[in-house]
């Protein structure tokens, strides 16, 4: 019922907005007057204040006595929790925000107190994250990258369709959207260039399309999380831009991955989607070919049918331009199995730890989810509104991402993911 396209807020929300009822993502916010950082949710235009409902006694039948928990400046307290408290939670804000209930529909003091116009806050990160892994589930991507660099009839690598291949990111570097992305530099060797590794700033800066899952509840050391529990651990979805240098990722990958080539940053949206939000658009996914392991068998509908859609808009153009659509349905490992297969060996995996898909690239050109594929290397270049040429990123490039899935008469959506492409620092 939460999720009915007849389920209806008091508030004037239209058919395009990405935060209808039906979604209530979870952030943290501030005025932008102040640096005092709590929990809300987003609503149409509005952020509704988790802090205040709290201090009100709204949820004091569902939180440990004296507990304060939406009053704090990360969602952490919230996650860990686990998904029968989120699930309560959720259901007394769809309440109190339906048209038929009077509690906060007619009560101008408390509305005005608990609704904030989205334009009048601050947006901060809105996990502690204590660590990140980056994936590598879909199969597309995988396999353009595999015929460009490696084999073209085999693209491939014998372990990448028994098991998600996966690395630990840097979660330091975790930003907000809206952070500008300063140009990296390092060390390169350009095969047909230098007979000797340089130092510079970065020429191949990439994107890279990504979802992302936080860990509510975490797992004691020694104790997996098996595939049918994992739901029971993932808080929430965001969209993530895992920036890459593709030259410095050429030169350092071998043999143990990536390296400086990713850990300058990582950009994720303000806004968490809950898993609630998104059960009635989970869908099949690809066929999975050979079965996996037992461990890693997920079967019914095990994606989510998340339309995603990157745009560019440089310092020379008037309007952004579409470089991509694709859908998370596209993964061919998901998110349960990716989790799964983190915590086989007993790896503990704790509340605000983050775990993201990789590179999120569909069947055809229009859908490939890097700069890396859409111009195969960078010898098929892009051609941009006024003549402009891509194959990598330029300074003054802004990276927009965008993700909603769509329903019948409204979509639950991610927000955005920017990032504005700055020059590297001067060196004297």
């Amino acid at each position: 019922m939460s999720n009915d396209a007849r389920f209806r807020s008091f508030l004037n929300i239209g058919p395009d907005s990405f935060f209808p009822i039906q979604n209530l993502p979870y952030g943290i916010f501030s005025y932008k007057s102040s640096r005092d950082a709590r929990a809300g949710v987003a609503i149409g235009d509005w952020v509704l204040d988790l802090s205040i409902l709290e201090a009100r006694g709204f949820f004091a039948d569902i939180f440990p006595t004296g507990e304060t928990i939406f009053a704090r400046s990360t969602l952490n307290s919230f996650m860990e929790l686990g998904r029968s408290v989120w699930r309560k939670v959720r259901a007394v804000v769809q309440s109190l925000l339906l048209t038929t209930n009077p509690v906060l529909r007619d009560d101008p003091e408390l509305r005005r107190l608990t609704l904030i116009p989205l334009n009048e806050v601050q947006m901060h990160l809105p996990v502690q994250i204590g660590d990140y892994t980056d994936f590598y589930s879909s199969k597309n991507h995988a396999s353009n990258v595999g015929m460009m660099f490696r084999d073209a009839t085999n693209p491939l690598l014998s372990n990448w369709t028994h098991l998600p291949v996966g690395y630990h990111g840097r979660s330091s570097s975790i930003v907000l959207s809206g952070t500008d992305i300063r140009r990296p530099q390092g060390q390169i060797k350009r095969d047909d260039v230098d007979q000797q590794p340089i130092f510079a700033s970065m020429r191949e800066l990439d994107f890279e399309l990504e979802m992302g899952f936080f860990i509510g509840p975490g797992n004691e050391l020694g104790r997996p999380v098996s595939v049918e529990q994992a739901r029971d651990h993932i808080f929430g979805l965001v969209l993530v831009n895992d920036w890459s240098a593709r030259d410095i990722q050429r030169w350092e990958y071998r043999p143990l991955g990536p390296f400086l080539a990713k850990n300058f940053a990582t950009s994720i949206s303000p806004w968490i989607v809950p898993l609630e939000a998104l059960a009635p658009f989970r869908c099949t996914g690809p066929v999975q070919d050979p079965a996996p392991l037992p461990y890693l068998q997920n079967s019914g509908d095990r994606m989510y049918d998340i339309q995603l859609e990157v745009t560019l808009q440089s310092h020379k153009m008037v309007e952004k331009v579409v470089l991509s659509r694709a859908n998370a349905r596209h993964l061919y490992w998901d998110f349960r199995q990716q989790l799964a297969h983190h915590t086989v060996t007993g790896c503990n995996l704790r509340p605000g730890d983050l775990l993201a898909t990789g590179t999120i690239s569909g069947p055809e050109q229009g859908s490939y989810g890097s700069l890396l594929e859409l111009t195969w290397g960078g010898k098929q270049p892009l051609l941009l509104p006024g003549g402009e040429r891509r194959t990598f990123l330029e300074d003054g490039d802004k990276l927009t991402l965008r993700g909603w899935c769509q329903g019948d008469g409204f979509r639950v959506g991610f927000g955005e993911v920017k990032g504005t492409i700055l020059a590297a620092e001067s060196r004297t």
